[in-house]
């Protein structure tokens, strides 16, 4: 097992946790892909992926294609003579790229799949109320997180969890399902599925597009659990967001913790309810939403009691 040449795929944070999972159980990466360096933050200075920062500290080659398709890139690849590719975290591969490894590659993703496929699985699956998802390994093939499955686990989401708790959850899992299934591959324990075969009759799949500014924006006039789920399935990044007009200025705000309360009550969705003080929830389509924390536009993010020292709640209104 210790024996297969490995070439690592990944961008994110979420893929270190695995590199580094396979670097600590002795396993043979003779290379690792990522993206190239990118300006950022005001001084537009060049960064570095957090798996490029990985690999140099742990003295691995390192290729950053700006096209996959290259040539020289796919050349490249083919002349490390790697047994599998593990990919995590990273671009959508061109077949000349997945077909390389005579074992294949091996993707892992964050969702139980058939379910969630796509871009975002860890917003997802809170923003819907999921209470329970998981980690997948799969053979990539043609499509986005279609391929066949090698090894699932599932694992609970709590009810106040956020995305970015469950993040650091299913990286650690995800690192350990990642060595499993290189050992299930190995002894050749393990036998691929078809994703359909973990489909109810008449079930389709859940399905985890990105998350774009629009998918931010709160809705008032929905039901406080599902605005709660939307909170915690957007914090802390981006963050879950409304408009707060106090005065004549008009200010974004982001909720990063919140509970809510089913109550009936005849106030108006967005309606303020707060003794200026200690507390402040907001009316909602079937009850109300309890504010633990927030972040107004232009300042640090503070608890519920911090805001209302600074703002007079009684002139703050919810902008729908």
């Amino acid at each position: 097992m210790k024996s297969l040449r490995i070439v690592f795929m990944g961008t994110a944070e979420f893929a270190v946790a695995t590199l580094g999972s396979l670097l600590m159980n002795g396993f043979n990466v003779v290379g690792v892909v990522t993206a190239p360096d990118k300006p950022s933050g005001r001084g537009r200075k060049m960064s570095k992926s957090p798996v490029k920062v990985f690999a140099e500290f742990s003295y691995l080659p390192i290729i950053q294609p700006e096209n996959l398709k290259d040539p020289v890139f796919i050349d490249s690849l083919k002349m490390l003579n790697a047994d599998v590719f593990i990919v995590v975290a990273f671009r959508m591969l061109p077949e000349a790229v997945w077909r390389i490894p005579a074992t294949g590659t091996i993707n892992l993703h964050a969702s139980l799949l058939p379910h969630y496929r796509g871009a975002a699985p860890i917003n997802r699956a809170i923003i819907n109320g999921e209470t329970m998802t998981g980690v997948t390994t799969f053979l990539i093939d043609g499509k986005i997180d279609t391929g066949k499955i090698l090894l699932r686990e599932g694992i609970q989401i709590f009810p106040f969890e956020n995305a970015g708790d469950l993040h650091e959850k299913l990286m650690k899992y995800g690192a350990i399902l990642v060595i499993r299934t290189l050992a299930g591959i190995a002894d050749k324990s393990i036998v691929p599925h078809l994703q359909s075969e973990f489909l109810k009759p008449g079930e389709s799949p859940k399905e985890a597009p990105k998350i774009f500014p629009e998918d931010c924006i709160i809705d008032w006039n929905k039901d406080p659990v599902s605005i709660h789920n939307l909170i915690r399935g957007l914090a802390p990044n981006p963050g879950a967001r409304s408009l707060l007009k106090t005065g004549d200025k008009k200010l974004s705000f982001k909720i990063f913790e919140s509970y809510p309360e089913n109550a009936e009550h005849n106030f108006k969705p967005g309606f303020i309810v707060s003794d200026g003080k200690h507390f402040m929830k907001i009316a909602t389509g079937k009850g109300f939403l309890n504010i633990v924390n927030l972040q107004v536009e232009g300042k640090n993010r503070m608890s519920t009691i911090e805001f209302l020292r600074g703002f007079n709640i009684s002139d703050c209104t919810i902008v729908s």
